[in-house]
């Protein structure tokens, strides 16, 4: 006669914290600019919690390719190769996500339509958090409007959780 197993729930005495699933979470462009581009020092720990591998960060092709075009934007004069290191060194730590095989759920219109490819992939990645500092995607989270889904927070929001 076998014997039940109990389940252990992470954070707990039979699973603790270091052995939690990691928070998904999505950057929006600007945090990522300012986390790998530039090593915003003030958000610093944000990065840090990608790199211990407490989140994980979510990332798709629209997303990544947004990224790159705007490491090239000449306001931010970085070299060829810096935007290169920033591109790999995120791209470790980034899971790719793909576009939804079946119909997913649906999903308020952001008032800036190139904000819309954040929403689809949290959506889509089962993220817990988009962290922005985008306005247009922070009206959305204080009508509560994606709760149901995933979190809209801002980065000062994000480092008050860790």
């Amino acid at each position: 006669m076998s014997k039940a197993v109990p389940t252990a729930t992470a954070g707990t005495a039979t699973c603790p914290p270091s052995f939690a699933a990691p928070r998904r979470v999505v950057l929006d462009t600007n945090v990522l600019v300012s986390l790998w581009a530039f090593a915003d020092s003030r958000y610093a720990p944000l990065r840090r919690a990608f790199e211990a591998g407490r989140w994980q960060a979510l990332g798709n092709a629209a997303c990544l390719g947004e990224f790159e075009r705007v490491l090239d934007y000449p306001q931010f004069a970085l070299a060829r190769g810096d935007q290169q290191a920033a591109q790999a060194e995120y791209g470790k730590l980034v899971e790719i996500v793909a576009a939804p095989a079946a119909a997913a759920a649906p999903l308020p219109r952001c008032k800036d339509p190139d904000d819309q490819k954040f929403l689809e992939l949290a959506r889509d990645g089962a993220a817990e958090w988009l962290v922005t500092s985008d306005k247009a995607l922070l009206v959305l989270a204080r009508r509560q409007r994606l709760a149901h889904l995933f979190r809209i927070l801002t980065p000062d929001a994000a480092l008050d959780s860790l």
